[in-house]
Formats: structure tokens, sequence, C-alpha cells
């Protein structure tokens, strides 16, 4: 890896902005494949923020099997009752990962971009970097509005979270009605998995909602679990957020290696699952797709979303816009429908990036089975489509029917305006 400035470099076959997991996966297998590229990122060395989760057979297998640092042979979803999903699920090591990805041959530039284009990067600092073909890979912006994942998740030793999750469980989906939040609230299930460095993440989390579930209510709210369930803080634990939006479109097919727009890759390019939050993996398992593309001088984007991808991407966020309008018995009547499906039902939810057969399926059999019947009007957006629109502006701290509970960080301040 070599770290230079912008004015030193020369053309190069492909230029990558941004080093998050998949810019970072994308150079180093474009490099492996004999490319010259450039990578930038105004912090190149930092540590990566988010936990980073997935099914372990998502990954490509190019991968060492030790960036797994913890695996979960079958995790729990919890509807009316605990559902057992056989399916190893993974929290990948961020270290790990990073020094299986090494940039080896790679130009590193330190600098923030300023404008991205299909052949050209223009630099804060006022130098450029031209390539056969860029890639975007910077993330995404706020959501604004948007459909939102938003998560609040707090790090506990992982005996004193043994009451919930042992080091061999997982709970993907917690929908017990262990939150405080009240049946006119906006919903939000627990995730909480043991990360393999001792701790157990337990992470309340809204999928769907416009703007997104604040992070104040969302910590409450996984405060109020770990009181009902035992689990007693030192004062002291690491906290994670996340707020990101869950409707980032795949590229049109007019962009590609020879337009004048770059490459979008990542979250950035369409590959963030709009039901589940979750991109690395699918990410990961597609750079070499592109990498071959463009290897053979074809367009990337083309190799990357046949239409048989872009109709199960279009589906999937049918499933989204769902999600976002129903009250929380809808979502548990929904999901315990949906983990009814077949194996292959649910990977083309969960998973496949272009089987939309099952996924059709896993969709029409979902609302089908969804009980009592008035609710599938509203997963269709029959009715209720707004549902929750304007609820934040509109409510206090906690909303109508909540709980306080004591908060070492937090402090409870209910009746105080967002």
């Amino acid at each position: 890896m070599k770290h230079m400035t912008a004015q030193h470099v020369r053309d190069a076959d492909l230029c990558v902005v941004g080093l998050g997991p998949t810019g970072r996966a994308l150079a180093h297998r474009a490099g492996l494949a004999g490319l010259s590229v450039v990578a930038v990122d105004p912090r190149p060395e930092r540590v990566w923020g988010p936990t980073y989760g997935c099914w372990v057979d998502e990954l490509p297998g190019w991968l060492p099997d030790r960036v797994v640092a913890s695996r979960i042979a079958a995790p729990t979803v919890w509807t009316t009752r605990p559902l057992r999903i056989d399916r190893p699920y993974g929290v990948l090591s961020k270290a790990i990962l990073r020094e299986a990805l090494p940039l080896d041959g790679v130009t590193v530039l330190t600098g923030r971009a300023a404008s991205v284009g299909g052949h050209r990067v223009e630099l804060a600092d006022g130098s450029s970097v031209t390539a056969a073909a860029v890639v975007d890979a910077r993330g995404l912006p706020a959501p604004g509005t948007r459909p939102t994942a938003a998560a609040h998740g707090i790090f506990v030793d992982a005996e004193l979270a043994a009451p919930m999750v042992a080091d061999d469980s997982g709970l993907l989906l917690d929908w017990r009605p262990d939150n405080g939040a009240g049946p006119d609230e906006p919903p939000s299930f627990l995730y909480a998995v043991p990360v393999g460095d001792g701790t157990v993440i337990f992470e309340e989390t809204s999928l769907g909602l416009g703007g997104g579930v604040p992070q104040r209510e969302l910590r409450r709210r996984t405060m109020n679990r770990l009181a009902v369930h035992g689990v007693r803080l030192r004062g002291d634990e690491r906290a994670e957020t996340a707020h990101y939006p869950l409707d980032q479109p795949p590229p049109t097919a007019v962009s590609g290696a020879r337009s004048a727009a770059a490459i979008p890759f990542g979250s950035r390019g369409g590959m963030m699952h709009p039901c589940t939050g979750y991109s690395v993996a699918a990410s990961l398992a597609l750079v070499d797709t592109a990498v071959d593309a463009l290897r053979a001088g074809r367009d990337p984007v083309a190799a990357l979303w046949p239409w048989q991808a872009r109709l199960v991407y279009w589906m999937r966020t049918r499933g989204l816009h769902g999600m976002g309008r129903l009250t929380a018995g809808q979502a548990i009547a929904m999901f315990e429908a949906f983990f009814t499906a077949t194996g292959r039902q649910q990977r083309a939810l969960l998973s496949a990036h272009d089987d939309y057969a099952a996924l059709g399926a896993a969709l029409f059999l979902t609302v089908a089975r969804t009980w009592p019947f008035r609710w599938r009007y509203d997963l269709v957006g029959w009715t209720n489509r707004r549902r929750w629109s304007g609820y934040y502006a509109a409510h206090p701290i906690g909303g109508p029917g909540s709980q306080p509970v004591l908060d070492p960080v937090l402090p409870d301040d209910r009746g105080v305006g967002r």
C-alpha cells in the first residue's frame, strides 16, 4: 500500500472512493486481478465503527473463516413464541476483516473527494485522479424523512448478559413486549448477539419508519428490556448508534464504466437490503462480479444488476414500505407468517440477489398467512399508508403509555421535547 498525494498519481485502471469494508474489498480484489488501483479516503487507517453481522453462507469463499468473530449455529426469532432459524449467523471481526483485505500495490490517497465523476475524482485540496473507471463506495447520506433503519446498541459483558443471551445463542428479532413502548407507538424489536470480544450487543432496532425512531427513545427501550430480564449494567458500557436510509435504489442502466457518472457500489449502489438494513456481506459477495466486468471491459452495472436482481430489489422495497406502516402487533403477526416459509423462500427475501420466483412466493405467502385478515390491508398499503407520519414531531419523549427507566447515561427526562 503506497500512500501518496494525488498530483503524483498517473492514470489508473480504477479509482475507488471510500475505504469502508466494501470499498476496501473492491480495491483489494481489483489489485489482485492485475488492475492498477488508486483509493481515496479522508481517513484510510480509521477503525470501522459499526458492528457487521451476516448469514455466514453469504460471505464469499475467498475470505478466510477467521473473519467471523462470533458464530451462532441457530439464532432465535421471538414472535409470539421462540422460532429457531437453522442457518448459521455470524458477527464479523472488523480487525481481521481489514487484515484479510490488504492493499498491496494499491495507491492510497488521504483526502476528501470534492467531486466524483466517471473518470475523474477532484480532491478537496485541488488535486485530482483520473482513471478508466471510478467506483463510489462512500456510503449513504443522512436519511431525512426516507424509510430508515435506526438502532441503539449497548455492549454488555457476557456474564452480565447471560440472563438473556448465552455464548452460543443470539436473538435476531425479539418482538416480546418488554421495551416499554405502548401499542399506539411506532414498533421496534431487539437484536442481541455476542460480538466475539467478550461482550453482547443489545440493540433496539426500528426498520422502515420515515426518519426512524429517535436515538433517545431507542436507548430507553433497550434499557427497559434489560431491566425486565434482570440484566444489570455497570454504567460505563459502550454504545453504538445507527441511522441510515433503506431505500437507496440500484444505479440506472446508463451508468457504468463508459458513463460520465461514477459507478456506485455497496450501500450507495443499491446493495443495502431494503427490508433488513444489511449490506456488507452482499457487497463482498458481488465484488468479483464488478472486478471481472472491469477487467473484461464490460459495464459493471449491467453485470451487477440484471433484470432479475432489479426485480428482487423492487419486491423488497414493497416489503420495506409494508413494514414501515405496521403496529407492533401487526409486525409480530407478519414475521411469524414469514418464518413459516421454506428455507429457500426465507433466503430469497433475506439474502439471494436474484431469486425473484422464490421471493414472490415468500411475499405472497407472508401476506396470505398474516392474521387477523384485516391486517393484510395495512401490509399491502390499502389502509393506514401513513400511519406513523410525523409521529415524533407531535409526541414528547417516551410517547403515550411508555414507562420511565433509570438510565445511568441518559437520565429520565419524560416530557422534554425531541
